[in-house]
């Protein structure tokens, strides 16, 4: 089972882009208006992070910037105030609450996923550190509408910048005392720990909280690895404030955007395994659904024989090493596997983007993936079955004048096609295209 399992095969065409990026410096912590901030301080015009996000149905606040300094260093300070009278409180503090929300608003279906995942990640700390099952456990130090405008914020800046791709330096936890509901409790405060297991992170002499929990979620989901210095052309540079100023050390997250060499450099990512032959099958379906809202990159299925030739399932889950150990939980609770095995392995992917072409009978998503020199063209199998059903035309029809404007979509954006250019099947036009490997 595949995270996208309608796609046809590929045409090919060279390109000339490299991979956009965004670096978050910690070193002053993280919380879920830094960032927001730091979008804004990079370019990115609050009136199109407001406009998108007036796609959710949340009601009751609007969101001021002013340039501020910290420590003498300029930043952006995004704020969230809420209306008079306003409470939605009750509706977001739950799982349940902020799910319905979410999944009923007007965004994107990829926003949506990131979105979720990211309050999964939440709920998941706060069920654990207060002892509570995880649909009933409560937001209790987080302000409702503040913590989902941090968060589709922060998504939405980052898809407006088009970065694929995240890294982080090692996270300043801060020092001191936090207070919260339950009472003065030392830094970081117990959901911010738990979700930032397995993160680089250090506390320092600052006697107040860094890194608050949207902060660390945004961080922990975004990010595919923590270094010091990033290998990569920054671009622009943003300077998110926080709510302190302390004297000698500027309370500001800085993210840095730019792009990666040509080729994508090689990455490591923990694979899960399991094989499992008394299971129904119409359980994976759900059970990848949990792994992909957990954090797993891919999830496939594979037949298999074991011993005493039993025919099996062999269950491959593709992560990073920050998400392995929920992973593992998550397939022993969910399955009736009684044990797993994980290795790290390398892997080198292609950056991906999903692009609305015209044709001729209608409007299709195509998936743009390109490495170096190399550009793959996927038209969506749903959008061109839909099509050529409703038309009574050739479904490999409808395919090839998807890859067509789909190249001519890519060539656009490269100087090299006129967009009064007509459209023409890949066919016709003589292009020769690869397949995708078995």
């Amino acid at each position: 089972m595949s995270r996208r399992p309608h796609e046809n095969q590929e045409a090919i065409l060279p390109c000339e882009e490299t991979s956009k990026m965004a670096y978050f410096d910690c070193s002053s912590g993280i919380s879920g208006d830094m960032c927001l901030g730091a979008l804004v301080d990079a370019g990115v015009p609050l009136r199109e992070i407001s406009r998108v996000l007036r796609k959710l149905p949340l009601r009751g606040y609007r969101l001021s910037e002013k340039k501020v300094l910290r420590a003498g260093v300029a930043a952006t300070k995004v704020d969230v105030v809420p209306a008079a009278n306003s409470d939605n409180r009750k509706n977001l503090s739950t799982w349940e609450g902020i799910r319905k929300i979410i999944l009923s608003s007007a965004l994107s279906e990829d926003l949506r996923k990131k979105g979720l995942a990211v309050f999964r990640l939440l709920f998941e700390a706060e069920a654990k550190v207060h002892g509570e099952t995880f649909r009933k456990v409560h937001l209790h130090e987080l302000s409702a509408v503040d913590c989902m405008v941090d968060i589709f914020g922060t998504l939405i800046g980052l898809d407006l910048l088009g970065v694929k791709d995240v890294y982080a330096s090692p996270v300043n936890l801060g020092g001191g005392f936090v207070r919260t509901e339950h009472g003065t409790l030392p830094v970081p405060a117990p959901a911010t720990a738990e979700i930032l297991k397995g993160v680089p992170v250090y506390p320092s002499g600052i006697p107040f909280e860094l890194a608050t929990p949207t902060g660390a979620a945004l961080l922990k989901y975004l990010a595919r690895g923590f270094v010091d210095t990033p290998a990569f052309s920054s671009e622009r540079i943003g300077a998110g404030a926080g709510d302190k100023d302390p004297a000698d050390s500027p309370n500001i997250l800085r993210i840095f955007i730019g792009h990666t060499s040509e080729m994508r450099s090689a990455e490591t990512v923990t694979v899960i395994e399991t094989n499992i032959d008394d299971m129904s099958p119409q359980a994976y379906e759900y059970v990848a659904e949990r792994l992909f809202m957990a954090g797993a990159l891919d999830v496939t299925l594979t037949q298999t024989i074991m011993k005493k030739m039993r025919p099996a399932t062999t269950l491959c889950v593709l992560c990073r090493k920050t998400a392995r150990d929920e992973l593992v939980r998550l397939i022993l609770r969910e399955t009736t596997s009684i044990g797993v095995r994980y290795f790290e392995a390398s892997r080198v992917t292609m950056d991906r983007e999903v692009k609305k072409v015209a044709t001729r009978y209608g409007t299709v998503h195509v998936k743009i993936s390109s490495a170096g020199d190399i550009r793959k063209i996927t038209p969506e199998y749903e959008d061109c079955r839909l099509i050529a059903k409703e038309k009574g035309v050739s479904l490999l029809e409808v395919i090839e004048e998807a890859k067509s404007a789909g190249r001519c979509e890519a060539e656009k954006k490269a100087g090299l096609c006129a967009a009064d250019k007509p459209l023409h099947s890949a066919k016709s036009q003589g292009r020769k295209y690869g397949k995708r490997p078995v």
